[in-house]
């Protein structure tokens, strides 16, 4: 069954539904250390997690691409789907990418077993600034689906080795909280060098990188997940 906005709309909220002190900033990243994970943090830049990310945010890729870098990488996608799905998984890595709910469901049970929930983000479009409130960890392991932004209905699901989800309240500058979901991963050794050094000025395998799981994600979680976020809107 090939993805619609419906189904993905249903798997989501039926999911959601139960059934399945320093303000130091940082300026437009998707991604961060976990080290900035703490009440009183600002976030600038975060509107674009209201939308599609390009692959290259996310920082799981090709590496042979990266010297031809876009200056719009937020805005247009610059990997191909053979690129991007047709390789070998990065180290530490396991990815399938998807093409029906089925197919989505099927690798979450794979690694996570049968008792699972899945999970989505939510940022307003029209919001650019948040404030975190409060940082609570939910689960050790998990399975991140991120939408491709190629005009196709498929998403990269991989699961990374140790990895934390964290469930994060953050307060838009209009008042508004939202309850975000971040996903660390501790074994970057597969994530992309020229981009951790461009971003985060570090190198692979040796501090936790994280990203807030954005509208157009899937997080999947095994049960328990302890915490309330089933209860804030879903935007797929």
């Amino acid at each position: 069954m090939e993805f619609s906005r419906l189904s993905l709309l249903t798997l989501c909220c039926l999911a959601l539904a139960g059934t399945v002190a320093s303000h130091s900033d940082i300026e437009g990243k998707v991604l961060f250390l976990e080290s900035d994970l703490y009440p009183g943090k600002i976030f600038r830049g975060l509107q674009k997690l209201s939308d599609v990310q390009p692959f290259r945010s996310i920082g799981w890729l090709p590496i042979e691409k990266e010297n031809q870098r876009s200056k719009n990488v937020i805005e247009k996608e610059s990997y191909s789907l053979d690129e991007i799905c047709g390789g070998p998984p990065a180290i530490g890595e396991d990815k399938l990418c998807a093409t029906s709910l089925e197919s989505m469901k099927d690798f979450a049970i794979s690694k996570l077993g049968t008792n699972i929930k899945s999970f989505s983000g939510y940022f307003a479009k029209n919001q650019d600034q948040y404030v975190v409130e409060e940082v609570k960890k939910i689960a050790d392991k998990g399975v991140m689906c991120h939408k491709l932004n190629l005009g196709k209905d498929v998403f990269y699901c991989h699961q990374v080795n140790a990895s934390t989800t964290y469930m994060v309240p953050l307060i838009a500058s209009d008042g508004t909280t939202v309850k975000a979901l971040a996903a660390c991963h501790h074994d970057t050794r597969g994530m992309n060098p020229n981009l951790l050094d461009e971003v985060l000025k570090v190198k692979p395998g040796t501090v936790p990188v994280c990203h807030f799981v954005g509208n157009k994600a899937v997080a999947w979680l095994p049960i328990p997940v302890t915490s309330d976020i089933h209860d804030h809107p879903c935007a797929i």
